[in-house]
Parts: C-alpha cells; sequence; structure tokens
C-alpha cells in the first residue's frame, strides 16, 4: 500500500516539476523578447524625435540643392522691421520657390535690436523655424548707418580662421529692398562672367545714365564683392560718413576709398515698376533681373503672373486651381 502511494505521488511530482521547468523557460524567452521589443521600442522613437528634431532645422532652398564648390556662392540681405512678419512670409514663398543653377544663395531679413515682448517670442520662433534673420546689435533705422551695421558685421560673422569652411564665405554681398522681386536665375546669370573682386553691381543713378562710374547704384538691390564688405569693416571713410540716403551714401564710400573699380551696370534688365511712368521704369520683359516699387499686392501679383512663377505646380487631386 506504501509503496503504491510512493509511485503514486512520484507520478505526480515528474510532470509538475517539468511543468515548472517549462514555465520558467518561457517566462526566460519572454523577458528576452520583451528586451528586445524595448529596446526597439526605445530605438525607434529615439528615430522619430530625432527626424522631427532634424526636420526642424529648416534650409530656405533658393539654391541648387545639388551645388558644388564651383558655384557662386551669394548673401542676400533683406532689410526689414521686426513687426513685418506677414511680408517676411510672403518673400520666402516667393523666393523660396526660385532654384537657379550654378549657385549657393543664402538670403537673410535684417533688422536691428528688438523692442518689444512679443518680437521676442514670435522673431524667436521664427528663427528656430527659418534660420533666415539677422539681429544688427544698432537702434532701428534706414538712413543713420543700418547698411553700414549690416556690411561690417559680415566678415565676423562669416569668415572661419581654421579653414572648416570656403574662403571668401560669399563672393559677393547684395543689400535687396523688399518691395524688389528679384529673379534669381536671371540674377545669377548675369554675375557669371564678372569679377569676384572689387566689384560694384546694380542700377546707376541717375536713370537716364548708363555710364556706372557717374554716381551710385539705386537702393532697389546693389551688389559688391566681399573684398569690398571687409574693406567697409576696416575702413575709417565709412566710419566717419553713416547718415543720408543709404544707396547715395554707399556709392560715396567707394568713390572716396577708390574701391568698386570693376563696376556693372544692370539697366534696363533691373528697374521700377512700369506704373507710374517715369525716367526710371521700363515695361516688363523677359530680360529682366529686378523690378522695383511693388508697393501693393496688385503689383506683385501682375509681375509674378507675367513671369509665370506657377508653370512647376505639379497637377494633384488635392486641389483645383482653373
Amino acid at each position: 500500500m506504501k509503496s503504491s502511494r510512493f509511485y503514486g505521488r512520484r507520478s505526480f511530482l515528474l510532470p509538475s516539476i517539468f511543468f515548472i521547468l517549462f514555465l520558467c523557460a518561457l517566462a526566460s524567452i519572454n523577458e528576452i523578447r520583451f528586451d528586445n521589443l524595448l529596446r526597439f521600442g526605445r530605438c525607434s522613437l529615439s528615430s522619430i524625435l530625432s527626424n522631427k528634431t532634424s526636420d526642424q532645422s529648416y534650409t530656405f532652398p533658393t539654391h541648387d540643392q545639388n551645388s558644388s564648390s564651383d558655384d557662386i556662392r551669394i548673401l542676400i540681405g533683406i532689410p526689414t522691421l521686426p513687426d513685418q512678419y506677414q511680408r517676411r512670409h510672403f518673400l520666402r514663398m516667393i523666393y523660396g520657390t526660385q532654384s537657379p543653377v550654378g549657385a549657393k544663395i543664402d538670403l537673410k531679413f535684417v533688422f536691428c535690436n528688438l523692442t518689444k515682448e512679443d518680437q521676442k517670442v514670435l522673431v524667436a520662433l521664427e528663427i528656430m523655424r527659418y534660420d533666415d534673420i539677422m539681429i544688427l546689435d544698432c537702434k532701428e533705422n534706414m538712413n543713420k548707418g543700418k547698411t553700414y551695421t549690416f556690411f561690417s558685421s559680415l566678415p565676423e560673422l562669416f569668415n572661419v580662421s581654421d579653414g572648416s569652411g570656403p574662403y571668401p564665405p560669399y563672393h559677393y554681398v547684395m543689400k535687396l529692398d523688399d518691395d524688389t522681386y528679384l529673379r534669381l536665375g536671371s540674377f545669377v546669370d548675369s554675375l557669371r562672367p564678372l569679377p569676384r573682386e572689387d566689384l560694384y553691381y546694380g542700377y546707376v543713378i541717375p536713370c537716364p545714365s548708363m555710364d556706372p562710374f557717374v554716381r551710385y547704384m539705386s537702393g532697389m538691390g546693389y551688389l559688391v564683392s566681399w573684398d569690398i564688405a571687409e574693406w567697409i569693416t576696416e575702413s575709417d571713410i565709412p566710419k566717419q560718413h553713416l547718415e543720408g540716403p543709404e544707396d547715395k551714401v554707399f556709392g560715396e564710400w567707394l568713390k572716396e576709398g577708390r574701391r568698386g573699380k570693376n563696376r556693372h551696370n544692370a539697366k534696363w534688365s533691373m528697374y521700377n515698376y512700369p506704373d507710374p511712368p517715369t525716367k526710371c521704369t521700363h515695361e516688363l520683359w523677359p530680360d529682366t533681373v529686378a523690378v522695383h516699387l511693388l508697393k501693393n499686392q496688385e503689383k506683385w501679383i501682375r509681375t509674378l503672373k507675367y513671369f509665370n512663377v506657377t508653370n512647376d505646380l505639379k497637377p494633384s487631386k488635392l486641389y483645383h486651381i482653373p
């Protein structure tokens, strides 16, 4: 009787042991799978967050994405005011849909120190999203030194001494009005045959003149080579003459300093909007680099329509634009 009871317990005990071992093995396998799942989840989440962060670093698409070291490097500064949010967004749309070949173009909106609490938030958000704003250490002005502060700040901001970037960082620097429409492809083409040193480029004033050495280039948009920007930083001539119409004062700096010996008159590929007609205006035509005095939306729309800027709009089921 005892023997049968013993064998009965033994027959129950062995399956129990095997069952416990099976449960342990299963738990171990599941733990490994769970750990792997956790690691995979962490990796995926990290990848998502990393991608999200990198997406927030916005590159202003105003140049050929397949740019090379042979490309023309151009910095364009558009003086504006901190509160002109809508104008900046509009211009981002205008220039962000152009992709000239053979050039690296960086466009920056330029203004002086912020003065309001809302600007400190809204402008900071713009910088985080677009990274296309320069805030100069100055009091906001038009004809009392803002242009000097812009050009004289550039070497310190962009020159590198450790060899980590090209020299010069930009071949050319342009000051461009916010009511000027610059056709980047035509603009780049006009620069290709020109020197990259001691260059002064723009629309010659007075309007009837075609001689770039008579006076100065219109403030609608003028460009100089990088060495002139460095000269502005180092010379005492600009420092002693800051006030007055900024384009006229700029030309006087170069005249007194005997700079800008290479000059290019971009008239009549640059001109004022045709209405109302003056000695400075020209009809819209294909051989255009820049149109100035686009003071309202109607003038902008007429200009943009003339140059067929929406031709590259891709068809989609999501919209219908007649």
